[in-house]
């Protein structure tokens, strides 16, 4: 899939609906303040860049090592993106350069996952968003079994456990994941069940792995949320 396509297909209903879930789901758990700097590692098109550029007001960084869809992210670039090639394996910052880092569904296609999230925990001051694909999700057994469908094909899908293991050992405090996306279809079922899923229930298709640096709420003087 080219990056037209792929950026296309979030202006269908279903895709719209997937994108806001995801995008509203990532705003309430970073709860980003007014002019804090992002950085979004893998990111593709610029889909969640521009959305965490519109809901800080900051300075947002995309970064990926697909130089098309990067020449593709900045035409539809938005005020306040920079968008620059990187491998999140090696990210060519500093420690604590950026107050929030997320990373969305890209590391489902990295081998070396967890150098990829020892990266992300360096580089962030405050707090790490991850976006992955749940094994233990209908629309795994719809997209995701043998080697994966259209847009998910040779994607790697994890368990929520498997998804926490990622941090084990690794530089962060308070930790949690949240899921999204149920079921699949985007009806008016499948949108109504997102509102009202138990949060310890964790099937939906769509896994959010957070963390807070270690000190970052010390440090804050207004408090995280």
């Amino acid at each position: 899939m080219d990056a037209e396509a792929y950026d296309r297909w979030y202006e269908t209903p279903y895709g719209r609906w997937v994108g806001q879930r995801e995008v509203a789901l990532l705003l309430e758990e970073l709860a980003p303040r007014p002019g804090e700097t992002v950085l979004d590692v893998g990111c593709g098109t610029g889909f969640f860049t521009r959305a965490l550029a519109a809901a800080t007001g900051g300075p947002v960084t995309g970064v990926d090592l697909d130089t098309d869809w990067l020449a593709y992210a900045r035409r539809r670039s938005a005020a306040g993106v920079t968008y620059e090639a990187a491998d999140a394996r090696s990210l060519p910052y500093g420690p604590a350069s950026f107050d929030l880092v997320v990373s969305i569904t890209a590391l489902c296609f990295i081998e070396e996952e967890r150098a990829a999230v020892g990266e992300l925990l360096r580089v962030a001051r405050r707090r790490v968003a991850i976006g992955l694909l749940n094994r233990r999700s209908l629309l795994w057994l719809q997209k995701g079994r043998r080697g994966g469908r259209n847009g998910y094909r040779g994607a790697r899908w994890h368990t929520v456990r498997e998804a926490a293991g990622l941090l084990a050992g690794l530089h962060a405090g308070r930790t949690r994941v949240r899921t999204a996306l149920h079921l699949p279809g985007g009806g008016r079922l499948a949108r109504a069940m997102d509102r009202l899923w138990p949060r310890w229930l964790h099937t939906g298709a769509f896994i959010l792995l957070v963390a807070d640096l270690p000190g970052a709420a010390a440090a804050s003087s207004g408090g995280d949320e």
